[in-house]
């Protein structure tokens, strides 16, 4: 996730005068702000992490690993921050809501991202998803403040047995969509498919069989991204493509 955020968000960090993302509920060690400052400072330099926790004896035990752009504070959905943020990442937050409650976050938090501006730029973002234990398989829904934007897949290939493994890892909003009849089902169903029929490309690396499965999509599904992404172990698709059907 942090990989793609510098990849895709870091033009939108650099823009901005005084960068600030913010690590949202990072847990009971704070080892995940640490990161997300590394990986954030190698696309633009300047931007400041602040890890927000709602329990204040996380925040207690995080504070003797602040210095020079990494900060904790306690507090949560409200992100207590006086400027808006360039970047909220949200990681396996909202797993224990309800599926009802999802939009109402989501459209709280997107209210307290920077605005959209001048000079093209599109203003914060949103990352809201949905890992496993040590980050293989990851799936997160990335929103502006209009609203959700995009949904990305992203796996280590060579742990992985077939796309369709990754729904277990959907974020809250998809998860309990992954039935017959909704678009995020079918587009599981659609990657499996394509991933057997790349089965041959596997002589050369499970990364070529996933560009192989991946470009074969590309002729029904509106894949956002390119090979560049895909190399990684990722894939992008606009929102609309998945989103649930009322």
């Amino acid at each position: 996730m942090d990989r793609w955020i510098a990849a895709t968000h870091g033009a939108e960090l650099r823009r901005a005068e005084r960068p600030v993302a913010v690590d949202l509920g990072y847990g009971a060690a704070p080892w995940t702000a640490v990161e997300l400052l590394g990986r954030l400072r190698t696309a633009a330099p300047r931007t400041r992490v602040v890890g927000i926790e709602i329990d204040p004896a996380r925040v207690a035990a995080a504070r003797p690993y602040e210095r020079e752009g990494l900060e904790f504070r306690h507090g949560g959905f409200e992100v207590p921050l006086a400027a808006r943020p360039q970047l909220i990442r949200a990681a396996n937050v909202l797993r224990q809501y309800d599926e009802d409650q999802v939009a109402e976050v989501w459209s709280r938090l997107c209210a307290r991202l920077a605005p959209a501006g001048p000079h093209g730029s599109r203003g914060g973002l949103l990352v809201e998803g949905t890992c496993d234990e040590i980050g293989r398989r990851h799936v997160w829904v990335a929103l502006g403040p209009e609203g959700p934007r995009t949904v990305t897949f992203a796996t280590r290939l060579g742990s992985l047995e077939r796309p369709s493994d990754l729904a277990e890892r959907l974020p809250k909003a998809l998860i309990h969509r992954n039935v017959p009849g909704e678009p995020v089902h079918a587009f599981l169903r659609d990657f499996d498919r394509a991933w057997a029929a790349a089965a041959p490309y596997a002589a050369y690396g499970a990364r070529q069989r996933w560009i192989r499965a991946v470009r074969d999509l590309t002729a029904d599904w509106p894949v956002a991204d390119g090979p560049s992404r895909w190399r990684q172990g990722e894939l992008t698709l606009p929102w609309p493509a998945l989103a649930p059907r009322l």
